[in-house]
């Protein structure tokens, strides 16, 4: 997925009221838009370096995204909002091995009156619901986990997979990690009890979990390799 631009890169000097970021860029303090609602622990050190892009959009009152901040000489994306996009491009260009097979592809599709997935991917008869996950932290060499705070809704699509798949739909969930430094990927059990235990009730009922992550640089964020997740 490709910016429209290049992205512009300065300093963070805070995170506030959960979606404003105050940027040191040049000689002046920008305010930006930050496009996650999670804790994004690890990620808030002031005098990170960050990119984030400029938005033409006259109605909109902040005029930059927080799209990246640089850990230790690595990008970590942080905008849950290209996450399906990202995940679209790599499902039309067969970028995910497990689901090549699927050619038809809906995004937010209803699957209950209080729950919508992120794709319906089918080929055929087959008919796949798939649910993806932005991942950022990292707490342990190598090793990226979700979530980084308590997801209540999280918990609810693993039971609606589960329900899905009881019903004879076959379910994924992805876990992107917008991130180049990590080898093995597990849920954070210490910070979700809850999302943990559905987790591993999902598994034991044929939920198929998939876990990528992702090439960045200022220009563009695209899905790279298949890594492996602790059950």
């Amino acid at each position: 997925m490709k910016f429209k631009e290049r992205l512009l890169q300065g300093l963070l000097l805070r995170r506030y009221k959960r979606f404003f970021v105050d940027i040191k860029y040049k000689s002046k303090i920008i305010t930006a838009h930050c496009p996650n609602s999670g804790s994004m622990k690890g990620l808030l050190d002031p005098k990170n370096k960050v990119w984030f892009s400029k938005v033409d959009d006259p109605k909109r009152k902040l005029k930059y995204t927080l799209q990246m901040i640089e850990i230790n000489n690595k990008l970590v994306g942080i905008n849950t909002h290209l996450t399906n996009k990202i995940v679209f491009e790599s499902l039309t260009k067969k970028k995910i091995k497990s689901l090549t097979k699927f050619t038809n592809i809906k995004a937010e599709v209803k699957y209950s009156d209080s729950t919508r997935f992120d794709f319906l991917i089918s080929n055929g008869k087959k008919k796949c619901f798939l649910e993806v996950k932005n991942v950022t932290l990292l707490r342990e060499k190598n090793i990226a986990e979700f979530p980084d705070a308590i997801t209540s809704r999280g918990t609810k699509h693993l039971n609606e997979l589960i329900d899905a798949k009881n019903k004879g739909y076959e379910s994924y969930i992805l876990f992107l990690i917008q991130r180049e430094d990590c080898k093995l990927f597990k849920v954070a059990k210490d910070i979700d009890k809850s999302y943990k235990k559905s987790f591993d009730k999902a598994l034991n009922n044929g939920v198929k979990v998939l876990c990528y992550d992702c090439k960045l640089n200022p220009e563009e964020i695209k899905i790279n390799n298949e890594i492996k997740y602790a059950k």
